[in-house]
């Protein structure tokens, strides 16, 4: 039985639904693509659909608007993948279980990706309607936004006519984004060796943090687990002999992380004083982050004695190091608008091989010269202890347009309809508008969405009502840009 079938506006949330139905992580995007591209088919119209998976489809101005200014509209179709402790779901290939909890939609146990399936929906219900009034139409859909707007980067927009561009990929109803902060990955990646131990096996876990996204939440303070479980490890090497098997944490580097575990062999004579640390350590934590992550908490489970691979001494000493003395988190605040964000970096995936470990960060800021300073920052420290920096997913500022018809057009369209004045911002979290911007020139963007909590978490969850009003606002919109 579909979850939304009485939900309103019944076109966008027939399109949500569907697509929530189709696994569609960054990286594993091809089934959406064909479902938007087998809709441009169903629909007779045209359609352009690249080796990356990226989608473009088209629709003449309806009567009476066939001369006018076309109108771009854009969001990506990858979603972030996250999911809580035993939920059952394999993102490569189930789709989502949705319900209703009021005015939210939500999915058991998982991300919902309404960051940015809710863009691709408004899109298609927009196609979908002959009724409407609108422009010459340009839908432009891409893939992997979430790892480094991949998808923007490699997109040929050259056959596309529109300036002025509708992008569906913010979070906060009645808020209209005019310009976001540039970004790049960089990994870092430290070769590592090992040597056999003898001991007893303790695992430990840091849970309970609450994440977010780490654009447009990394101001609010939150635990990142991979950073605490460096604090951790290198607090319990100081007060006793231990040696490092396992070491894991986050999923995606766009997402702050909420759990690291790992697993230490060390003498078993040393169990109570262990006990006492982790607990303490808890303590701590619960004290520090009492407001932004009230539920964290740190486990000790013994397994087994054991003999296995652990690193070396000068192993174990350059991981901690690294997790020690990267930077991470917020770095400069703007000077130009107060409570902005300006620059920042989030540790989002930690991993531990046999012979190498690796930290992955996304950077973030919105004045450019600072992004390469904290890139410098993690590639000096993670060179000179003998490690490399990978770069990747490179993407510029968007930048502020002083004169804008568009926004002009949407502001007025907002108060008219809502009887409010809506709210001018710049955002720290990355937009593709800033790509778009650099290959279309004299480019005219706002960026706008509904309501949409705790992105990149499983418990996002998107305004019911919010949807509606944003929709409402769209063809309204679209009706007065003859």
């Amino acid at each position: 039985m579909k979850v939304c079938k009485d939900l309103k506006p019944k076109k966008v949330f027939e399109y949500f639904e569907d697509i929530c139905s189709i696994p569609h992580g960054s990286q594993n995007t091809k089934a959406i693509s064909d479902y938007c591209v087998n809709f441009a088919k169903e629909h007779g119209l045209k359609y352009i659909q690249d080796e990356m998976n990226n989608v473009i489809l088209f629709k003449e101005g309806s009567k009476g608007y066939e001369n006018a200014e076309t109108i771009i509209i854009q969001g990506h179709m990858d979603m972030v993948c996250e999911k809580e402790n035993g939920v059952d779901i394999d993102f490569e290939k189930d789709g989502l279980n949705l319900f209703i909890d009021g005015d939210f939609l939500k999915a058991k146990g998982t991300t919902l990706g309404g960051d940015d399936g809710v863009a691709v929906a408004y899109a298609l219900a927009i196609l979908d309607d002959d009724t409407l009034a609108h422009p010459p139409l340009e839908v432009v859909i891409t893939v992997d936004e979430e790892i480094g707007m991949l998808g923007a980067e490699g997109i040929d927009l050259s056959m596309l006519k529109g300036k002025k561009l509708l992008n569906l990929d913010s979070d906060e109803e009645g808020i209209f984004l005019t310009s976001c902060a540039g970004g790049l990955t960089a990994e870092c990646t430290l070769p590592v060796t090992r040597k056999s131990v003898d001991g007893m096996e303790y695992e430990l876990k840091i849970t309970g943090l609450q994440g977010g996204h780490s654009g447009s939440e990394i101001h609010k303070g939150h635990g990142n687990a991979i950073m605490l479980m460096g604090r951790l490890l290198k607090q319990l090497a100081d007060q006793m002999d231990i040696s490092l098997v396992t070491l894991g944490g986050g999923l995606k580097d766009n997402a702050i992380p909420r759990e690291t575990v790992c697993t230490i062999l060390t003498d078993e004579a040393n169990e109570a004083e262990l006990l006492a640390f982790v607990k303490e350590y808890e303590a701590d934590l619960k004290n520090e982050y009492h407001i932004s992550d009230a539920d964290v908490s740190v486990l000790c489970t013994k397994k087994k004695h054991t003999t296995d691979e652990t690193l070396d001494r000068t192993s174990f000493v350059k991981v901690l190091f690294m997790l020690r003395n990267l930077p991470c988190g917020v770095q400069h605040m703007s000077m130009d608008i107060p409570g902005l964000v300006e620059t920042s970096l989030n540790a989002g995936i930690m991993t531990l091989s046999k012979d190498t470990f690796a930290l992955s960060f996304s950077v973030r800021s919105s004045v450019t010269s600072r992004k390469y300073e904290v890139t410098d920052r993690l590639t000096f420290v993670t060179e000179f202890l003998g490690g490399s920096v990978n770069i990747s997913g490179d993407y510029p500022a968007w930048e502020y347009k002083a004169e804008s018809k568009m926004r002009d057009l949407m502001v007025e369209t907002y108060r008219d309809l809502f009887r409010k004045e809506p709210q001018i911002q710049a955002i720290h979290a990355g937009l593709e508008c800033g790509i778009f911007s650099g290959k279309i020139e004299g480019l005219d963007c706002i960026s706008f969405g509904p309501a949409n909590f705790d992105i990149h978490t499983p418990k996002e969850r998107l305004s019911i009502s919010s949807t509606e009003r944003v929709w409402n606002l769209i063809v309204e919109f679209l009706k007065r840009s003859k």
